[in-house]
């Protein structure tokens, strides 16, 4: 049997590495990233898992205890309330920051901003992280969408509408269990708006976080594949952030793409954010997106430094294990290529074209 190492490449649909920057000071602290940083992304760790890059999101943290909401979060059942909307001008503050941290991890070598799927092969040869410029939650994104374009020419390629707080553009999921994600309203005509905008700037439009009647809207307005970068199956943890199937089949018609996210409330059948979930059970919800998306739209979208993820895999020097733990449990060399990267990269330059 072929038993993979740091290889292949892992290309993860989502980490929020600049959030945990911005907010141990900054700037001044990009070298973390560097040298070794306290989390579960940085290069040292980077290279030690074959961590080959991913989609590093830009966020604006809402005000709340965090202990208070994964406390809740290990309770049998628990709904959390949506956090309040984000003053655009609070945003684009936050926005801005975070941004100067990936182009100065950039200009340290740390990684390489990528615009096109040429980019991500060409960072993987050059043995540099590949970054996709994404944003989570688009409350710096004014109404008439004219910092889309800014974002844009600066190298924004990915956008999630919502985070699980309103925009003017949608609304998105509360943390609930158990629960259906058919909560709220669909897209206003503000995101009816911004999703044609992306369209036509080639800006892929994130599924993860938004409510049903949201993603319903995404499906009819966008010619784009429709992708989740970072959520799971429903038949198997029936969370408000987790896709139903009927979910899972539209996006398999649109020939699009589902990262697996690592946090642990979203993996459990029990709901709760508790750290001791093995592997395996990741791979019953990875045998579950196959069944229905098929072997070349499933990937991984790990939300690695904004979760708590299983103890095996606590950082990005653990993916060894789960290569192993894939391989262990009968996918072939050519399936694990595709999920570790190859279908992100297919998705990518279908929805980007290049």
């Amino acid at each position: 049997m072929w038993v993979p190492d740091a290889t292949p490449l892992i290309f993860d649909g989502h980490n929020d590495v600049l959030l945990k920057i911005f907010r141990s000071g900054g700037l001044s602290r990009a070298e973390t990233f560097v040298n070794g940083r306290d989390g579960a992304l940085d290069l040292p760790k980077a290279k030690k898992g074959g961590f080959g890059g991913g989609f590093f999101a830009v966020y604006v943290p809402s005000p709340m205890d965090l202990e208070h909401k994964f406390q809740e979060m290990t309770k049998a059942t628990y709904d959390l309330p949506l956090p309040e909307a984000i003053d655009w001008n609070d945003a684009v503050s936050v926005v801005a920051s975070e941004i100067a941290i990936l182009l100065e991890l950039e200009r340290l070598g740390a990684l390489v901003v990528c615009r096109s799927a040429a980019d991500i092969r060409m960072a993987f040869k050059a043995g540099k992280i590949a970054a996709i410029f994404h944003i989570e939650g688009a409350e710096a994104i004014d109404a008439d969408l004219h910092m889309l374009d800014v974002l844009h020419a600066a190298g924004l390629r990915s956008i999630g509408p919502v985070w699980s707080r309103p925009t003017i553009f949608g609304e998105g999921v509360p943390f609930r269990f158990p629960s259906s994600p058919d909560i709220g309203g669909g897209l206003t005509d503000h995101g009816v708006a911004l999703v044609k905008r992306c369209n036509t700037l080639k800006i892929m439009v994130d599924l993860s976080h938004l409510n049903e009647a949201g993603f319903w809207d995404v499906a009819r307005h966008s010619d784009a594949p429709l992708v989740a970068t970072h959520s799971n199956a429903h038949a198997i943890t029936p969370h408000t952030r987790n896709l139903t199937d009927n979910q899972l089949s539209a996006i398999a018609e649109s020939d699009g793409m589902v990262g697996l996210n690592f946090a642990v409330a979203f993996l459990r059948e029990d709901g709760k954010m508790l750290a001791d979930v093995p592997i395996t059970q990741m791979l019953r919800h990875i045998d579950h997106l196959i069944n229905i998306l098929g072997e070349d739209r499933v990937g991984l979208g790990s939300d690695y430094d904004g979760a708590v993820v299983p103890e095996d895999l606590t950082d990005v020097s653990g993916l060894p294990k789960l290569r192993q733990a894939m391989a262990e449990h009968g996918y072939g060399e050519t399936l694990i290529r595709k999920l570790c990267h190859e279908n992100w990269l297919r998705v990518l330059e279908k929805t980007w074209g290049s």
